[in-house]
């Protein structure tokens, strides 16, 4: 069985420490979407550190052996979530494929990269979750290519209201090796932010909407 506290902490460790995460509730970041945000998040570092990656790639394929045993192809989402479809893939002795945001331009404009067959049972990887919108879209593209999409497993997710019924609305699984939850409480317990700080970055999951306004 997963011990999924102990990993969502580790995992919450090392984004901080290599400031895949930052935190600034007293100055908070600005989004493409106009939403205020305390947290920067930037899991594509990831990959320049073996031993995380290592670690993100060996949770991920835990996670998929104990959850979806049935597992017969990994697809990686572009761009975050490829290079970790890979090492998990390569782990599992899995195919891969990666799905891109869009169709490509030219030649015979696949957006889907690799070999799907029809039928064939697959989960998703992705580096973060916010609303789920563009994941969800991932495995709905893994679908209507004749895939059947089992869940979406995420390295991080913001724990958004939004985010669960998205996914619930779809009838797809979400699985995370981190979350908001665990990453403020370590990110206290770390002294990356004070204690002071907690209540205002807990408000910011509830309503991220009014944050800072």
């Amino acid at each position: 069985m997963l011990d999924t506290e102990t990993i969502a902490s580790n995992i919450a460790q090392s984004l901080l420490r290599i400031q895949a995460v930052t935190l600034n509730p007293k100055e908070p970041f600005t989004w493409t979407s106009g939403i205020k945000s305390p947290i920067y998040c930037d899991n594509r570092l990831t990959i320049s550190y073996p031993e995380i990656r290592e670690s993100i790639a060996e949770n991920f394929a835990l996670l998929i052996h104990q959850y979806y045993p049935e597992t017969e192809v990994i697809a990686g989402a572009a761009t975050g979530g490829i290079p970790h479809a890979a090492l998990v893939a390569d782990r599992l002795r899995l195919p891969m494929v990666y799905v891109r945001s869009k169709p490509k331009g030219h030649g015979q404009g696949r957006l889907i990269e690799g070999v799907l067959k029809e039928g064939q049972k697959v989960v998703v990887i992705e580096d973060l979750i916010s609303t789920g919108g563009s994941s969800l879209k991932v495995a709905q593209a893994v679908h209507e290519a004749g895939g059947h999409p089992l869940a979406v497993a995420a390295i991080f997710t913001y724990e958004f209201e939004s985010a669960k019924q998205n996914f619930e609305e779809a009838g797809i699984e979400l699985r995370t090796l981190s979350n908001y939850s665990t990453l403020i409480q370590e990110a206290v317990k770390n002294g990356f932010v004070e204690q002071s700080d907690l209540k205002l970055l807990q408000a910011w999951k509830e309503s991220p909407e009014t944050y800072g306004s």
